[in-house]
């Protein structure tokens, strides 16, 4: 019984902050909405026995994604004057998307309604001890039948990232670069300068 009510009640809050998330008027309440849509969702996922999705939620969209976006939105000079004129004359181009989507859905559903796909019977070669949880059922496909292609993915993205740290380093003028060698090569005593400064005179650098 608690089950079924933890489900309505995570269910209807999902709905509910994921509306108020659209139909917000200011930026960083939609977010805060957001926030709290994942919260919802990832308690879904919790009640469906899918714990890591779970965590992936909260850890990955609220912890990274979602904050990011706030400090982005908060950190941007907003014109919602321009922002309104832009949603009018954008309208057509979102009305044209919205019942395109709203035409893959229909299609969706009677595809569903006709039956499913006959997808074949399973080998159970990908089977995992009984008694496993979805975690380490996880960890067992990605660290053994996958793990060339998870290794192959950290090196893409390692590969992105130094990637996008060259591309956005630039020398400018006046600026003065990084020496690892000589900061490797100092001292402790040529580091720090023990000073007394008198009332009001402050610290001469």
């Amino acid at each position: 019984m608690i089950t079924v009510i933890a489900f309505y009640l995570f269910a209807a809050l999902t709905v509910l902050a994921g509306a108020v998330t659209i139909l917000a008027r200011n930026p960083v309440h939609s977010v805060l909405w957001l926030i709290v849509a994942f919260f919802n969702a990832a308690g879904l996922m919790v009640l469906a026995g899918a714990e890591f999705i779970a965590m992936l939620l909260v850890i990955v969209y609220v912890g990274a994604v979602a904050v990011l976006f706030l400090f982005v939105v908060m950190m941007l000079d907003i014109d919602f004057a321009q922002l309104r004129a832009g949603f009018i004359r954008n309208m057509p181009l979102g009305l044209l998307l919205a019942v395109a989507l709203l035409g893959e859905l229909l299609i969706g559903i009677g595809a569903w309604s006709v039956g499913g796909i006959e997808l074949g019977e399973p080998s159970g070669a990908a089977a995992v001890p009984q008694g496993a949880s979805n975690i380490e059922a996880i960890g067992l496909l990605l660290y053994s039948r996958y793990l060339f292609l998870f290794e192959a993915a950290g090196v893409l993205l390692l590969v992105a990232m130094v990637g996008a740290i060259v591309l956005t380093h630039r020398q400018r003028a006046g600026v003065r670069g990084q020496n690892i060698s000589r900061q490797i090569a100092r001292r402790p005593d040529e580091a720090t300068v023990n000073a007394s400064p008198e009332v009001g005179k402050g610290v001469q650098l």
